[in-house]
């Protein structure tokens, strides 16, 4: 591996309508285009995972609690990746009015899955300012419940995503410990 992609963080994320994929490129733009490397799941091999020690995973839950068919189709590759000696963090993308009883169920599922192996989770999210019922992402830190990831809803408060995309991405370029420049984006 060399030294340049040591730094680089791989964002890995699956879209079906293109919300996901939008908002990779917009975690991009704040942390910095030339440190993170977008990717398709449904683009890409186990072999793709091996160039990065920092990963940022986004999926969107599908209807009643469903995995997007890209991560899908990936699943079982997925549960053959070491994530040991790496860094993750997660972004999942729901409709909490809609389907609020399956409020980001896919990112809770992956998260069950790489957090069999990988040595350290970062970017959990508060669950405040979110109006679902139930949640497969959520998850108690001291005594918190917090989602596993960034949530974001873009079919109900897309006018939040902007501020919360900000926020995340502060967070987790202080947990990755990177020394490139932020840049917060209103888009």
């Amino acid at each position: 591996m060399s030294e340049m992609k040591a730094a680089k963080i791989g964002l890995f994320f699956g879209s079906d309508e293109g919300n996901t994929e939008s908002i990779s490129h917009r975690i991009a733009r704040r942390l910095g285009e030339d440190i993170v490397d977008i990717h398709d799941i449904g683009e890409v091999t186990q072999l793709e995972f091996m160039d990065y020690d920092k990963f940022i995973l986004g999926i969107p839950t599908w209807d009643f609690g469903q995995i997007q068919s890209d991560w899908e189709d990936f699943w079982e590759d997925l549960e053959n990746i070491d994530f040991s000696g790496k860094t993750v963090a997660f972004v999942g993308l729901g409709d909490q009015f809609g389907y609020g009883d399956f409020f980001l169920d896919a990112m809770g599922m992956l998260h069950d899955v790489v957090v069999e192996s990988a040595d350290k989770i970062i970017g959990y999210w508060p669950t405040e300012g979110y109006d679902y019922d139930a949640s497969k992402a959520e998850i108690t830190v001291e005594d918190k419940t917090l989602f596993m990831g960034l949530a974001l809803d873009e079919d109900q408060q897309p006018e939040l995503s902007s501020e919360r995309l900000n926020r995340w991405c502060v967070q987790v370029h202080q947990e990755f410990g990177l020394d490139t420049p932020m840049v917060e984006v209103d888009d």
